[in-house]
């Protein structure tokens, strides 16, 4: 019987189900496309006590964000960029910050920016390479996964603790914010940012759903978590990332939620975040998105016209495996990573390859699988309107431009 990881109860209710499907950042090898994939259910539940959905941890977070994990996230200009922004914003709204903690902090790109800022930062990941990188920008990192007991092995209390996108990654939420709390300096600020739960569910973007992403949140139910370790949620912004997400801050004791909390609390509330009812039509209208999808494209083939991806991050593996595609109908997904490139997705062995490649074969169109950044993408590719080219936005609502 599935028991919720954050309040234990047993009521737990499937709401989707994306089949069986290989770890999303799985990329393979030229010599790895004949051996066998180990696959896992992608199943998605709420629980009807405290209403956190999730998905069962099938295979250890340990296993995922392993010294062969390749994301990188100053491959990506826009992270880098937005990540400059919130280093100004928060420093400009907390001045007293001094010590800065970042979970998930990957390569560095965003302590980058506390440490040219004069703060003293520290971060924490899993993944070797990019903290190796990390330390070759001068930024101290430690090769670990937060904890309690990593909190209370730290002798330093921070003054900001941040992540984004790695609330989700918690196998064990309970201990995480818990060592949230034990790191906090007493007047220090935690943020997080997220996929907001009501996006995902409102614009079918099953694509964002993969086993690296354990838990799905809406304010309603992250307040329940934070609450019971004594962290209050006292305000937030709504932010366009990965199909619209929240920016949540958080402090020790109790303070008045702002207005913009009590606004999503009540939508959330409004539209039935805490009934099963709200649910009920997920899986249907994610059936409808991916049919749609999957007619396009292959009229499109069928047709004897090409079509390529732009965008290997996890969310296309997702898409490509939920639709059935593979590299008959989609030639390519291109990509700027270095780390990616050369390499085939997980599952469909769709090949990556550099972004260059697009005016080498000058495809019908192209699957803008990032469509969180798809304005970014379609400047950059501008230059396929040149030959006829044309752009499909699949979510959050097909588009051909």
């Amino acid at each position: 019987m599935r028991t919720c990881r954050f309040c234990g109860s047993d009521g737990m209710h499937e709401i989707l189900d994306l089949g069986h499907q290989p770890p999303s950042n799985s990329f393979l090898e030229k010599e790895d496309l004949n051996k066998q994939e180990i696959t896992y259910p992608l199943k998605v539940f709420v629980c009807d006590t405290c209403w956190l959905v999730q998905i069962p941890e099938l295979k250890s977070t340990r296993e995922i964000f392993n010294a062969d994990y390749i994301y990188y996230s100053s491959d990506s200009p826009a992270n880098v960029s937005h990540a400059k922004e919130y280093c100004s914003m928060i420093l400009d709204r907390f001045p007293h910050i001094k010590n800065v903690l970042e979970i998930g902090s990957n390569d560095g790109y965003m302590l980058q920016w506390f440490k040219k800022a004069g703060r003293n930062v520290t971060g924490i990941d899993p993944a070797r390479g990019p903290a190796e990188i990390a330390w070759r920008k001068g930024i101290p990192t430690y090769e670990a996964f937060f904890s309690h007991g990593w909190s209370t092995n730290d002798p330093k209390k921070y003054d900001l603790i941040c992540g984004i996108n790695v609330l989700n990654h918690q196998g064990d939420i309970n201990d995480f914010v818990s060592g949230l709390a034990n790191a906090l300096a007493p007047h220090g600020i935690i943020t997080f940012e997220f996929p907001h739960l009501m996006n995902t569910v409102q614009g079918c973007q099953f694509d964002t759903i993969y086993h690296e992403h354990l838990n799905y949140y809406s304010l309603y139910a992250l307040d329940s978590i934070f609450t019971r370790h004594g962290l209050c949620i006292f305000d937030l912004d709504e932010l366009p990332e990965h199909g619209g997400s929240l920016r949540i801050y958080a402090r020790k004791g109790l303070m008045p939620p702002s207005d913009k909390c009590k606004k999503i609390m009540g939508w959330e509330i409004d539209y039935g975040i805490a009934t099963l009812c709200y649910y009920k039509d997920f899986g249907r209208n994610v059936a409808i998105a991916r049919n749609d999808i999957q007619r396009s494209i292959f009229s499109i083939f069928g047709a004897g016209k090409t079509v390529v991806a732009y965008g290997a991050a996890a969310k296309a593996s997702v898409l490509m495996n939920t639709c059935g595609f593979d590299k008959e109908n989609i030639l390519y997904v291109a990509d700027k990573s270095p780390h990616k490139v050369g390499r085939y997705l997980p599952g469909s062995h769709i090949p990556v390859k550099g972004p260059e490649i697009i005016q080498l074969t000058k495809p019908d169109y192209v699957l803008i699988t990032a469509w969180n950044l798809q304005k970014e993408i379609m400047e950059q590719l501008a230059y396929i309107k040149g030959w006829g080219g044309k752009f499909i936005i699949p979510l959050p609502e097909l588009k051909i431009i």
